[in-house]
This record gives C-alpha cells, structure tokens and sequence, in this order.
C-alpha cells in the first residue's frame, strides 16, 4: 500500500467523519460512494462494493464513539429513544451484517439506493414546530421506534452502514424529535447499530483490515471536531446539509444503477 492510497483514504475518512459528528450520522451515506468511486479517479485500487460496506462498518464503530464523547453533557442524549431504537437496530444490523455475505454487488448497490432515496424524500417533509419541543418533555411512540429501527438495521447491516441517515429524517419526521437531540441521539443509536454490522462483516470476511485501520485513525480525530461544530449551527441549516447530501448520494448510486 503506497503513500498516495494512505492519504487518499486517510482524507476520505476525515472528511466523512467530521459530516457525521456534525449531522448525527456514521458518515457511511458519504464515505460508501467516496470509497466506492474515488481512489479510481486517481488510479489507485478500486474497492468491491464488499469490501467498501466492511470498511464503512468498521470506521462508523469508532466515528459515533467520537461524536457521542462530544454530545454527552447538554442533555442531548435521550435515553429511552437510545434503549428501545438501538436495542432493535442492534439485532436488524447483525442480521443484515451477516446475511449480506448472501448478497450480490447489484444488491448491497441496490439496497444502499433505495436507502438513500427514502432518506432523501423523508429530508424534504415539512419539520414545523420539533424544535420548540423542550427536551425535557420530548415522548414518543416506543412501539413505532422499535420497529423502524429493526428495519432499517436490516438495510443498514446489508450495506456495511449503520443507518443513521435514515434513522435521522425517521426520528424527525415521524417520531418528532427536536433536531439536536435527534443528532446527538442517532450517534449513540448508530454505535450501537455498528456492532451488528461490524461483527456480520467480520464473522464472514469482508473487512479489508488497513483501509480500516486509516479511516478509523481519521475518525477519531474529525468525529469531535465535528460535532463540536454542529452545536454553533442553526438547525434548520444541519437539516438543509443533510438533505441536500442525502439527496446528491442518492442521485450518484441511482444512475450508476441505472
């Protein structure tokens, strides 16, 4: 593994991560097609859209651990939604981490639009009123949040993500959680969810250990950083950045499908 593919990947996981502390993400919406299209572009080795989901499940393990270091004072964090979302995406992601191995090319692609492409019309519903809700008086229905989390672990699991890209637009337009505790929340909910993934991916040999250890390197030092930014942002402009990321990933895989 030479320089330029070190920095290339290095680059690749600190951009992705500071994202996702920033927005509440894993970052894997970003760092799936920027490993799956860049290190081509500039004639390094090409990854398998294999290879890429066992990288991303890996580096999102250590990104959200970052990302929920720098939200854990502030009240943020809602601890019935993490218990009853991230216990369920736990089993979802396992489930799609390991059968992923089942899984074509065409597939995991495949999936990882359809993903996108629902978290991209989700962003653009209107989200009137969620951040006048005091954080102390957030509910939501536990039996709803359970089951969407378990479907979307599956999905998450598939593709090597942890489905926090999805799971932001559902706690905000369906549960109706207020933006920054959906943030900091959806990290502590996409740790636990990286479990799954993770250990599905490695169980059935889909990690590239190198590539993984760089982005993780990367994670760890952009993840903080960027949710350290992402407290000094206006909501309604993080809401507007994920959208419009959401929607141009979504875009890129469905024309590389088509």
């Amino acid at each position: 593994m030479d320089i330029p593919f070190i920095i290339t990947i290095f680059l690749i996981g600190f951009i992705g991560s500071y994202i996702s502390g920033m927005l509440g993400i894993g970052g894997s919406i970003i760092k799936y097609p920027m490993l799956l299209y860049i290190p081509p572009l500039f004639g390094l080795a090409a990854f398998s859209a294999h290879e890429v989901s066992g990288i991303s499940a890996i580096q999102v393990f250590f990104a959200t651990i970052g990302g929920v270091w720098a939200y854990r004072k502030g009240g943020y964090l809602n601890k019935k939604l993490i218990a009853y979302m991230g216990g369920s995406i736990l089993i979802g992601s396992f489930i799609g981490g390991y059968g992923s191995k089942l899984v074509s090319e065409v597939g995991i692609n495949l999936t990882y639009g359809l993903l996108a492409l629902i978290a991209a019309i989700m962003m653009f519903v209107p989200k009137k009123g969620i951040d006048d809700i005091q954080l102390e008086h957030v509910q939501f229905n536990k039996w709803l949040a359970t089951v969407l989390s378990l479907v979307v672990g599956i999905g998450a699991g598939i593709v090597g993500a942890a489905g926090a890209f999805l799971l932001v637009p559902i706690m905000l337009v369906v549960l109706k959680i207020p933006t920054r505790m959906t943030i900091a929340s959806s990290l502590a909910i996409t740790f636990i969810s990286s479990i799954g993934a993770t250990v599905g991916k490695i169980t059935t040999g889909q990690i590239e250990y190198l590539p993984a250890f760089i982005m993780v390197v990367a994670s760890l030092i952009a993840s903080p950083l960027g949710a350290m930014s992402g407290k000094k942002i206006p909501t309604k402009l993080l809401q507007t950045i994920l959208a419009i990321l959401i929607s141009a990933t979504a875009i890129k895989i469905w024309i590389d499908i088509l």
